[in-house]
């Protein structure tokens, strides 16, 4: 992906120069203890022990040459979505569109929907309308998920925009009320079609970065594809020694969501994304 010396997005909120009990990750039995929180959406990082290697005297942290280019990354990513559904949602909507705000920070941020940490992953809070994102997570998505590559960084970030896309136009808010009322199975249900169709729309802004910047390059919709499809619930159960259990994903398997993100990059429509009228996901 061609990002460097583009215009990046004013709306980001950098905490990643503030001290904030940063958590140190080490070892297999670490990684598997986060991935099973981010999993179960359970927040393990009491469990965790350390203190962050990025922090000096007084809690400050010292950004590296490698995280200040992350946050480079992120906020040219993040002007390019700005951008595509900028003029998707007047053209397909007739609204005009509202970019969140995301969030940088290193080790444990504070939000509306609880702590962001390492053990969450990113995630868009619609308390405060924010995508919260700790950019150590690309390298554990390329090392330890095997998800390489920048465009597989842009599909992280454009995926958690789409839940900004979703709760715009009322479909989050009608999903997850639909969610808290419904047993344990059906709840995760719902969330699959959630986060199935945001995989969509991530798609849906691909086709549209491709063809207002010219900024895809010869294998980028792949890498996209590979990181939707590490990051399937299947997959992710079993690369932690578990049988797949259909009754608990929440994500989808990996099947659907790279079939899903194509499904919008072929399309470029947000009606082909609409997952809960589809009788078959």
């Amino acid at each position: 992906m061609e990002w460097r010396s583009r215009r990046g997005s004013r709306n980001i909120e950098d905490r990643r120069g503030r001290g904030g009990g940063g958590v140190a990750v080490g070892g297999v039995g670490a990684l598997l203890l986060l991935l099973v929180g981010a999993y179960f959406g359970v927040d393990v990082t009491p469990l965790l022990q350390g203190t962050d290697p990025g922090m000096g005297q007084g809690g400050q942290a010292t950004l590296s040459d490698e995280d200040r280019q992350a946050g480079e990354f992120v906020s040219v990513v993040l002007a390019d979505t700005e951008e595509v559904w900028g003029q998707i949602f007047p053209r397909q909507l007739g609204k005009d569109y509202r970019p969140p705000v995301l969030v940088l920070y290193s080790g444990v941020a504070a939000s509306p929907c609880g702590s962001a940490s390492g053990a969450t992953g990113p995630f868009y809070c619609p308390g405060d309308r924010k995508i919260y994102l700790d950019t150590a997570f690309f390298s554990t998505m390329a090392r330890e998920l095997g998800a390489q590559g920048d465009f597989a960084a842009a599909y992280v970030v454009a995926h958690e925009v789409a839940h900004g896309v979703q709760d715009q136009i009322g479909i989050l808010g009608r999903a997850n009320q639909m969610r808290s009322q419904a047993a344990e199975a059906e709840s995760n249900a719902i969330s699959v079609r959630i986060e199935l169709q945001a995989d969509c729309l991530a798609g849906i802004w691909a086709r549209g970065a491709e063809e207002m910047f010219g900024s895809l390059q010869a294998g980028d919709v792949e890498e996209a594809v590979n990181a939707a499809h590490r990051i399937g619930d299947d997959t992710l159960q079993r690369n932690a020694g578990q049988v797949p259990m259909p009754h608990t994903f929440t994500h989808g398997t990996s099947e659907q969501r790279a079939r899903w993100f194509m499904r919008g990059y072929d399309s470029g429509d947000m009606g082909q994304c609409d997952t809960f009228a589809a009788k078959q996901l």
